[in-house]
């Protein structure tokens, strides 16, 4: 499983090469934008293809889901730790979405109560989109009823060593967006996850 999130601030060409994303089998886009407000996100979303926003879960602005098809929302750690048990346990139940949120350590990821659809645990090893966050090498082997998103570091090169710590997929940012082959990056990446499943 790849979960591509989006880069902070708007790159070159960004809609053309997620809409290609998109295209050759992306399912998992995060679309985090701090920087834009609610319309912005609506002029975002808007550009790309409308069948493909089955595909994408908004970090902010929520209410997004009122007016897209989008897939789900995640919630960043802060929402997360002042969200009750409930509250959550609701959104999920009324609205039938997928619900993701970020973690930066597997104890509190163990103790959260909510089962989200996927949990993303950083930093795996060093970010390449953030300087000086460096990465942790967290194992979460010994947690089987989770299931949890490695991020950050990830790149084609090192996507066994996720494997190996007990990732059922990656998050990646930098390797793809500071790619000058997005797609092909991509690509490489996709292959990975496709001969893991057939191993199984």
């Amino acid at each position: 499983m790849i979960v591509l999130i989006a880069p902070e601030k708007d790159v070159n060409n960004e809609i053309s090469i997620l809409n290609r994303l998109f295209e050759a089998g992306l399912t998992h886009f995060h679309l985090r934008k701090p920087y834009k407000n609610y319309q912005a996100h609506c002029d975002y979303l808007n550009q790309i293809d409308s069948k493909y926003h089955n595909r994408i879960i908004t970090h902010h602005f929520h209410e997004l889901i009122n007016n897209f098809n989008l897939k789900g929302i995640h919630f960043q750690e802060a929402k997360r730790r002042e969200s009750t048990l409930e509250m959550l346990t609701n959104i999920k139940t009324n609205n039938l979405i997928s619900i993701s949120s970020s973690f930066h350590s597997p104890q509190e990821l163990m103790a959260c109560k909510f089962n989200f659809d996927y949990h993303l645990l950083s930093p795996v090893f060093s970010s390449i989109s953030k300087q000086g966050y460096q990465g942790q090498g967290f194992n979460v082997n010994h947690i089987t009823n989770k299931t949890i998103i490695g991020l950050g570091g990830a790149t084609y090169k090192n996507l066994f060593e996720f494997d190996k710590l007990g990732y059922k997929g990656v998050a990646v940012l930098g390797s793809i967006w500071h790619s000058e082959t997005p797609l092909e990056r991509f690509k490489i990446m996709q292959k990975h996850f496709f001969k893991s499943k057939n191993l199984i």
